[in-house]
């Protein structure tokens, strides 16, 4: 940790100046004022080095961790607790330490004067614009316990709609990567037994026979080479969906996949309208509130449908003019609810029933998906090992006959 020149006083009067490590400032000032002491002058001379430390820089803040923390925010708040308070409470129960200390920085921050949102801002890889602009908005109402509030639940809904989605992906890519590992296993240890034999008996090879052969005898001299070669296709594959054009292509071929197409939709529909209805709610403009929004969705398609939307409102359109457009990105019952609340008023409600119904959706196809993907998976892993049955067992057959 580092260490911390000072100068302080003790409870009887009298001053003396000492080094001491602290994990910053405001630890140090909270560690005397613990023991009694008064401090009047701090300057860092070193630091320290432990391997603690180097896990509290690599350590990340996890989403379950925001939700948390911004959730027993407001409930102190609400509770009459002041801000500044709440957070040294926070602080002192989390177990994350880089957690624990983006929260000490705030308190200092917020000791020194600044608003909340503005010490918030300082974290944008901890801390999305969405709760940025929601603070800033309770902040300037007086109604900051309500705010955090309404953005705790919002993380919590996009939070459990991206689990759900994840969730009921995890089974068939289980499947699939044991299939393919145990197609490679068989591809080592197996197949060239039977291939030694063939040779030995000069057989005739069917084409599907030959290329399993051949493959089994690639993997078998070039184990190294395959893998590096299969890293090598990972990496670029990951280097591409980096660029704009690779995001680009991925995202198309996300929402136009069958299936998962219709849940990434959805997925995003929701997310689009629970997050537009806390902001108009929280009082935030609407151009603001599409802004933060294309901010927090990933699909590019959906972001360009944001902005075109942010365009249009800015020139007097109606909000669901720009998803009206672009039915095959936002279902048209989106714009039509929107449409509806335009037309009464209720703009802020009528998004968060919007959300309500897709995250429903979204809910119900996640729990079918397992329905649908595991007859598709059956005759896909039944088509595999037929194949390899029918390669393998040919050559026998041809040697039976033979004799």
């Amino acid at each position: 940790m580092p260490l911390f020149k000072y100068t302080a006083v003790r409870k009887d009067g009298t001053r003396y100046e000492s080094v001491r490590d602290a994990r910053d400032r405001l630890g140090l000032f909270s560690q005397l004022r613990k023991e009694g002491e008064s401090v009047l002058t701090v300057s860092q001379v070193g630091s320290g080095f432990s391997l603690m430390q180097v896990w509290g820089y690599l350590q990340s803040v996890t989403q379950t961790e925001k939700i948390t923390f911004v959730r027993n925010l407001s409930a102190m708040i609400h509770a009459g607790l002041s801000l500044s308070r709440a957070l040294t409470i926070l602080e002192r129960q989390s177990s994350n330490r880089k957690l624990k200390s983006v929260i000490a920085t705030l308190n200092e921050e917020i000791r020194k004067g600044s608003p909340f949102y503005v010490a918030l801002s300082k974290f944008p890889k901890i801390f999305s614009p969405l709760l940025i602009s929601m603070v800033r908005a309770g902040e300037e109402t007086g109604g900051l316990s309500e705010a955090l509030s309404v953005v705790a639940v919002q993380m919590e809904r996009m939070y459990a709609l991206g689990k759900r989605v994840k969730g009921a992906l995890i089974y068939p890519s289980i499947v699939m990567s044991v299939m393919v590992g145990i197609g490679v296993l068989m591809l080592i240890y197996v197949v060239p037994t039977l291939s030694s034999t063939f040779r030995e008996l000069h057989v005739d090879l069917p084409a599907s026979t030959a290329a399993i052969i051949g493959a089994s005898d690639f993997l078998v001299a070039h184990t190294l080479l395959a893998a590096g070669m299969l890293l090598a296709v990972v990496a670029l594959f990951a280097a591409l969906a980096r660029t704009k054009p690779g995001k680009r292509a991925i995202d198309w071929a996300v929402i136009h996949m069958p299936i998962i197409g219709t849940i990434v939709v959805e997925t995003n529909a929701a997310r689009t309208a629970r997050t537009l209805s806390s902001l108009l709610a929280a009082g935030v403009s609407a151009l603001q509130s599409l802004a933060i929004t294309k901010d927090v969705i990933q699909n590019s398609y959906h972001r360009e449908v944001l902005a075109q939307a942010s365009g249009l409102v800015e020139k007097g359109f109606p909000l669901s003019d720009a998803f009206l457009r672009h039915a095959n990105v936002y279902p048209v019952l989106f714009s039509e609810m929107i449409a509806v609340g335009e037309e009464t008023g209720q703009n802020a409600a009528m998004l968060l029933k919007v959300a309500e119904f897709y995250e429903a959706e979204v809910e119900q196809k996640t729990k079918d998906i397992s329905t649908v993907i595991e007859p598709l998976l059956m005759v896909f892993i039944g088509g595999g090992v037929g194949f390899f049955a029918l390669a393998m067992i040919t050559p026998i057959y041809s040697i039976s006959g033979g004799v």
